[in-house]
């Protein structure tokens, strides 16, 4: 039975009827949370109503722009990190006759909660506000501190939880941390690093019916996006756990004219890389598979790098994750993606994603959590919280 405020006081409440009511509270969170818009760089309404959610809580608040903290009692044991992010990505289902997309009003339809960022990840901060609301921080065998941060879904330097990280050292102190990015309530272990580059081919303008008085910067890309194209996902095993990395073409423009020689087309390449290898090696390994690929004699193309992003380490031999795993018996699976588990790896702290939204619904139109995730996923943490 997880330890609730005022449970040894209400003696004629059951354990399950206990569960049932933070259940509800949970899919109650949810619904509610996700009718207020906080697209990514707009998210001061949300971290204001989890503010105020908060603060009959009695936890210790503190706000780093529109990041909201908040801390039980520092007692010196372990502390444990509860991390999600407030913002979502732009709604992606048009009105009728409209191009832009339209925040539908959340709802419950069966055995989902259906609205923007129910899965990735306003199910996951219910779950962290019920607890909030339903634990004796004082009581806990843990020290606890949760975050929620902004604009996780914009570029690595944008990210709210990179300012918060530097303005509360404690944070750092972390015995471990819980992302609860959507992940089925399995573990999710590490996560790849991303680089992107910008790759821009420069070659000489020239009408297009007399092209050999130009260069074709796009037929100059050819080699680049053939070596793309042929190149298979490389196998990176991490102890038991298998990452694969890639290397594709995300975006490309070139040309000024239909009647014109390009003389510049740009390629991004998007390389994700896995625990291990770091920043700096992914962005050389980059560069030498840029110069491989092109013809011999031509010219270098101009290489930009815009975004730089480590990989999270892989902690299975933490030994507060290996208890709550022999706890829940729940899987344990390579995050094939990036997360800001690589940002609290990055600052010292062990860190995995576990969270109850479902993955293949992060992002898409009628997005939906399933409740039965957010219902065991408080019960998971209300266990490990609890239980000395």
């Amino acid at each position: 039975m997880s330890l609730s405020k005022g449970s040894l006081s209400k003696g004629s409440l059951s354990e399950g009827s206990l569960s049932d009511d933070a259940h509800a509270r949970v899919e109650a969170l949810t619904l509610a949370l996700c009718a207020i818009p906080s697209v990514t760089g707009n998210e001061a309404a949300c971290a204001a109503w989890i503010e105020a959610a908060l603060r009959p809580t009695g936890l210790t608040l503190s706000r780093v722009g529109a990041t909201v903290l908040a801390r039980g009692p520092d007692r010196g044991r372990p502390l444990l990190l509860l991390v999600g992010h407030t913002d979502t990505v732009p709604p992606a289902r048009p009105a009728e006759g409209g191009t832009e997309g339209v925040m539908e009003a959340p709802r419950r339809e069966g055995s989902r909660i259906v609205g923007l960022g129910a899965s990735d990840m306003k199910g996951g901060l219910a779950v962290m506000l019920t607890l909030a609301e339903r634990l004796d921080f004082a009581a806990l065998p843990w020290d606890v501190g949760m975050v929620f941060y902004d604009r996780e879904e914009g570029p690595w330097a944008e990210s709210g939880l990179g300012p918060t990280l530097d303005a509360a050292p404690w944070l750092k102190t972390a015995a471990l941390a819980f992302c609860l990015e959507p992940s089925d309530n399995d573990v999710q272990v590490g996560c790849l690093g991303t680089l992107h580059a910008e790759i821009t081919f420069v070659g000489r303008a020239a009408h297009s019916a007399r092209p050999w008085q130009g260069v074709n910067a796009i037929h100059a890309a050819g080699g680049l996006l053939m070596a793309l194209g042929a190149l298979a996902p490389v196998d990176v095993w991490c102890g038991e756990h298998l990452f694969r990395e890639v290397k594709s073409a995300t975006l490309a423009s070139g040309g000024r004219v239909r009647n014109v020689i390009p003389d510049r087309f740009l390629v991004n390449v998007n390389f994700r890389f896995a625990p291990g290898r770091s920043v700096d090696d992914a962005e050389a390994d980059l560069r030498a598979f840029v110069a491989a690929s092109l013809p011999p004699g031509a010219p270098a193309p101009e290489i930009l790098i815009t975004e730089r992003a480590p990989s999270g380490r892989v902690v299975t031999d933490n030994v507060h994750l290996q208890r709550f795993l022999a706890q829940t018996g729940n899987a344990v699976t390579a995050k094939q993606a990036w997360t800001d588990v690589a940002r609290l790896s990055d600052a010292g702290v062990d860190a995995v994603n576990f969270g109850p939204g479902c993955s293949a619904q992060a992002h898409q139109a009628g997005e939906y959590a399933e409740v039965g995730l957010l219902h065991a996923a408080y019960d998971q943490l209300a266990h490990l919280l609890s239980t000395p």
